[in-house]
């Protein structure tokens, strides 16, 4: 609670001896006054020096005491005020309590009940302030344990992509930069912070189930068989069994997106031979970045394209394989796309 003498109130008044009875009764208990005759000189003053309350009269020449009411809200909502008027109207003394003064007091007036009124004001201000103080504490906490949920997701992610690199001997370029093809591309579809930033974390584990296929398939350099073929279309399956059963958000995104990024616009695509919208966005979204970036980068069955020609490949796909609108979205993006292709590289790229 705020002693009254470090409390300072200010009076505005056009009547000079209204003023002064306020400002003798303030300070016989111990506030701080000062005064202003008129609404503009009380703004003046209030950006001049600070103040907890404001006792102000409503009917004033010039600018009113509402309209310096509605301009202390916005400008300085710290501010208590109370209102005081000559006039009993109900309908005025709701306007101004609805503007956010603290009381109202009807003229003429008695020691007491300004005094009171005063206390009042303060205290209220007082809970307030507190109120807000805590709330600010409460949204700290929040977005701090958020944070640390956050980095506790990406130490997962970064866990779970490192262990299939090791087994799939899949460059670390090629997982950064699929999370930040998929954080540009989400972003300009408008999606929420909180869906582009687990996207991000989500779209490097694509291919975590690589680490359940033999290296004598994984890691074939020439043309797979139909069977071979058929066995590493499982990778899917196993990333999805991989990442399956989990309430964390993120590992529930990334077995969405491990299970879908090879599906197909047109139904074609595996494991489940998904049609159009049916895909889940998170996986169609994947399935373009990863696309691009796998015929643009050497593999260990064939060397890069260029990226005219990787283009060409995907618009021959549009409505194919890829979906019609993330692929036009995504070739808009193609500058920042490609920036981040060359920026984000590293000696050895294989499947």
């Amino acid at each position: 609670m705020i002693e009254p003498a470090n409390t300072r109130i200010l009076v505005v008044d056009d009547e000079p001896y209204v003023r002064e009875i306020l400002r003798r009764w303030l300070e016989a208990e111990g506030y701080q006054c000062a005064q202003a005759e008129n609404a503009e000189e009380a703004l003046e003053e209030l950006h001049q020096s600070d103040y907890h309350l404001l006792i102000s009269d409503i009917r004033m020449p010039g600018m009113s005491g509402l309209e310096l009411l509605v301009r202390l809200r916005s400008q300085l909502p710290d501010i208590a005020v109370i209102m005081v008027t000559a006039v009993d109207d109900r309908s005025t003394a709701v306007t101004a309590l609805e503007l956010g003064a603290y009381g109202y007091v009807i003229k003429p007036f008695g020691r007491n009940e300004v005094l009171i009124n005063v206390a009042n004001a303060l205290e209220r201000r007082r809970m307030d302030l507190a109120g807000r103080d805590y709330q600010q504490l409460l949204e700290d906490e929040v977005r701090e344990r958020t944070a640390e949920i956050q980095r506790r997701e990406e130490e997962i992610s970064l866990r779970l992509i490192s262990a299939a690199a090791f087994r799939n001997e899949e460059t670390g370029a090629h997982i950064r930069r699929m999370g930040l093809y998929a954080e540009l591309l989400a972003s300009a579809l408008t999606w929420r912070r909180e869906e582009i930033e687990a996207i991000r974390l989500a779209a490097p584990m694509h291919d975590v189930g690589k680490i359940g296929i033999p290296d004598t398939i994984l890691l074939k350099p020439g043309d797979l068989t139909t069977k071979e073929f058929q066995i590493i279309k499982t990778h899917t399956q196993i990333g999805a069994h991989i990442l399956e059963g989990s309430k964390i958000p993120l590992l529930r995104l990334a077995k969405e997106i491990a299970l879908s990024h090879h599906e197909k616009w047109d139904g074609s695509g595996y494991p489940r031979g998904l049609h159009g919208d049916a895909i889940p966005a998170p996986g169609r979204l994947v399935a373009v970045v990863d696309v691009y970036d796998a015929l643009v980068h050497d593999r260990i069955y064939r060397p890069a394209m260029t990226e005219d020609a990787a283009v060409e490949i995907m618009i021959n796909g549009r409505g194919k394989h890829l979906d019609p609108r993330l692929l036009d979205t995504f070739l808009d993006l193609l500058p920042e796309i490609r920036s981040i292709q060359e920026q984000v590289t590293d000696e050895a790229e294989v499947r």
